[in-house]
């Protein structure tokens, strides 16, 4: 711009933008850049009221009329750079309503906007936010319009939520994360349930987020079967017609209601976390390294005798409720011996989920509670959109320097999209196991 403008306004605005000790404010009231933003928006209001009255200021064609240009009055608007006063142009007949600054809006919408659902998809409060803008740019937003704007996602976030599906998933992690919420007039710990599908191309997708639903009977929602198939339910209306594998940590029968031949396949990591929990702390290292012969086993065959060598053990008759652990869970354990070493280490724990439920957890940590099941959407899908966009610019950036895009697990995109490492062999092994099933 600095070609069309010369150096007189550039150095005007300069000069002006000085604070009392000599630095320089691009921001804030009287900033350079808002100061420069004054003069384009009083601009272009003068062009739509040029447009609206059919005729440009002090043109003859103005002359009777029947309406007419009438001063200007004062308003202050926020901005993305700070606090901005216009003079808006007015009509005699009071007819003129200005696009670009609306009656009675207080803000200029776009980057402002655009900032604030910024501050609130990394985890920001409402409160932290109102803190930041009046510290940073000297703009003051009630709590209320800072909700409203962030509210102004809601319909995006309902069409996401209601999108057509896949007709077949190959495996689906199920999982859900703690959440506080005001639920019944109270506030309540409550799960938010997460599905992330590798679809046939080996591409990772979230299909939706379910916050649980808390009977008025009782006072506390929790992971239920009776929820999870709703959300099953939920999925195969959306046109999922098969799930091959799910990944969860049990709930079997709630997968079964909507996939009735659906494998179910408990996180073994899960296990693993669960069976020294009773061991002594001097123990643990000994009793883990018989366990690892459980879920290290060739089959399912020598996993069983693994098991029965540890249960008559020393270490087994000393801490019976760690054999106990994988005995509750055998027929969800067991279905991934039935693949080579490549697909286990697909289907062996639930990173898939929770990779990206930990980036999830960092945004809501943040959080006394949320005022209701509709903020706990609005916020993760901020969050998961958020993740998404750093994935992506961080594989554009190495694609810039190096010409080559990484597909490293640490730096590929950890939601929509990211492919999976080693698909190709496990689609294949997949197609054998449930022959006629993927298409």
């Amino acid at each position: 711009m600095r070609e069309p403008l010369g150096d007189q306004v550039p150095d005007l605005l300069l000069e002006r933008s000085r604070d009392g000790a000599g630095g320089l404010r691009l921001t804030g009231e009287g900033s350079m850049l808002a100061e420069l933003i004054k003069a384009v928006l009083e601009r272009a209001l003068e062009a739509e009221l040029s447009s609206h009255l059919g005729y440009g200021k002090h043109e003859v064609a103005g002359h009777g009329s029947g309406n007419s240009r009438n001063g200007r009055i004062g308003k202050t608007v926020q901005t993305g750079v700070g606090p901005v006063r216009l003079a808006v142009p007015r009509d005699r007949a009071g007819t003129f309503e200005p696009v670009l600054v609306p009656k009675r809006a207080g803000r200029i919408s776009g980057g402002l906007d655009a900032m604030i659902i910024s501050l609130y998809a990394h985890g920001m409060s409402v409160r932290d936010i109102q803190h930041h803008l009046r510290q940073i740019y000297e703009v003051e937003l009630s709590h209320e319009a800072i909700s409203n704007i962030t509210d102004a996602v809601l319909e995006e976030v309902r069409a996401w939520q209601a999108r057509p599906l896949e007709a077949v998933y190959p495996v689906v992690f199920l999982d859900a994360i703690v959440v506080k919420v005001r639920d019944n007039h109270v506030v309540q710990s409550k799960p938010a349930y997460l599905a992330v599908g590798i679809d046939t191309e080996g591409a990772e997708h979230v299909p939706g987020i379910w916050p649980a639903k808390t009977p008025t009977e009782t006072a506390t929602a929790g992971q239920s079967a009776r929820f999870w198939s709703a959300v099953m339910t939920d999925l195969k209306n959306r046109g999922v017609r098969d799930v091959l594998i799910a990944r969860t940590d049990g709930l079997n029968g709630a997968v079964h209601v909507a996939f009735p031949h659906t494998t179910v396949q408990t996180c073994v990591v899960h296990l693993i976390r669960n069976a020294p929990r009773p061991v002594a702390r001097r123990d643990r290292a000994a009793v883990a390294a018989e366990l690892r012969k459980i879920y290290t086993a060739p089959d399912a065959e020598a996993a069983f005798d693994a098991l029965a060598n540890f249960t008559a053990s020393d270490w087994g008759r000393r801490y019976p409720q760690a054999g106990r652990v994988f005995e509750a869970a055998w027929d969800r354990f067991t279905p991934f011996f039935a693949f080579t070493p490549g697909v286990r280490r697909l289907l062996y724990t639930t990173n898939g989920i929770e990779s990206p439920n930990y980036q999830l957890r960092k945004v809501t940590k943040a959080r006394g509670h949320f005022p209701g099941d509709d903020a706990v959407v609005k916020l993760l899908w901020l969050a998961i959109i958020n993740i998404e966009d750093k994935r992506a610019r961080e594989r554009a950036a190495c694609k810039d320097e190096t010409g080559k895009t990484k597909s490293s697990p640490g730096s590929a995109r950890l939601i929509e999209g990211q492919r999976t490492i080693g698909w190709r062999e496990a689609l294949i092994e997949l197609d054998i196991a449930y022959p006629g099933r993927i298409r």
